[in-house]
């Protein structure tokens, strides 16, 4: 589970945050952003780290560990996790990524703890229904849920011109992974119709995907990044399944994102 960097700001009409929030946010550490009741006035309820939820759902999915994928100077996560904020139903290890240059080397960096085992991958600012992560443990092999532009817009309440920036994955007639396609933009979306599919960066890989990450090129944005890891691997051999998914996804790497994310977690009491 990789950390995530600072929250983007969509300028004035981002949503104000507490100041909690607001060092969270300045730390590049989104998954310890506070959320629950007491982030509004008058809420008695304690706060918890949006990674607690992430760790939760984890759970109620079967998993039983989970290994941090964090910078060097990370002692504000390890102090939560190994205090107050100790899980009871899940394992916490770490991975150190010394430089901060891209998702596959974040992947790469766990691969001591991964060993020859299968493993998810997510961001710490994403938080996935636990019957997807179980669909995704209950795959043969790599793969990943496919999500569809209604559903994502209904489910999950994100403005369709924000859909429509995710990556589009496209399968075969067996529903196996054949492309990735980064950012295609409107028209893209709007040729493929309802046959549009959307990659939500949730992954289930073999000890394969280290290759690959290791060999990817830089990206265009100067970094090595993991759907572009997952395209190398592709063209190698490696089948990834795909499995049409629906339900809520959670996203908080926007300062927008918070009141949401907010109000859909109103009243649930996360269980790490």
């Amino acid at each position: 589970m990789k950390q995530e960097g600072p929250l983007r700001s969509p300028g004035a009409s981002g949503a104000t945050l507490t100041a909690e929030q607001v060092a969270a946010a300045a730390a590049g550490a989104k998954g310890m952003m506070p959320i629950g009741p007491s982030t509004s006035l008058g809420a008695s309820a304690p706060p918890r780290p949006f990674l607690d939820y992430v760790l939760s759902a984890l759970a109620d999915a079967g998993c039983t560990g989970v290994c941090f994928v964090v910078a060097p100077d990370h002692a504000a996560i390890r102090d939560y996790y190994e205090g107050a904020g100790k899980p009871s139903r899940l394992a916490i290890d770490y991975a150190v990524q010394p430089v901060a240059d891209g998702t596959a080397r974040a992947v790469q960096s766990a691969q001591a703890y991964a060993g020859r085992d299968p493993f998810l991958v997510l961001n710490s600012d994403n938080l996935y229904p636990a019957p997807v992560i179980r669909a995704l443990i209950d795959l043969a092999g790599p793969g990943l849920p496919a999500y569809q532009i209604d559903s994502l817009v209904h489910d999950s309440g994100f403005p369709r011109d924000r859909v429509i920036g995710f990556a589009a994955i496209e399968v075969d007639d067996r529903g196996r992974l054949t492309r990735i396609v980064e950012k295609p933009g409107a028209e893209y979306y709007d040729a493929a119709g309802s046959r549009a599919l959307i990659s939500m960066n949730v992954w289930r890989f073999d000890e394969r995907i280290f290759d690959a990450c290791r060999d990817v090129p830089l990206s265009a944005r100067g970094e090595y990044e993991l759907p572009e890891a997952v395209g190398l691997a592709v063209s190698r051999g490696v089948t990834f399944q795909t499995f049409r998914a629906g339900g809520a996804v959670l996203d908080l790497s926007r300062r927008s994102d918070v009141a949401l994310v907010n109000a859909r977690l109103a009243g649930v009491v996360p269980r790490p």
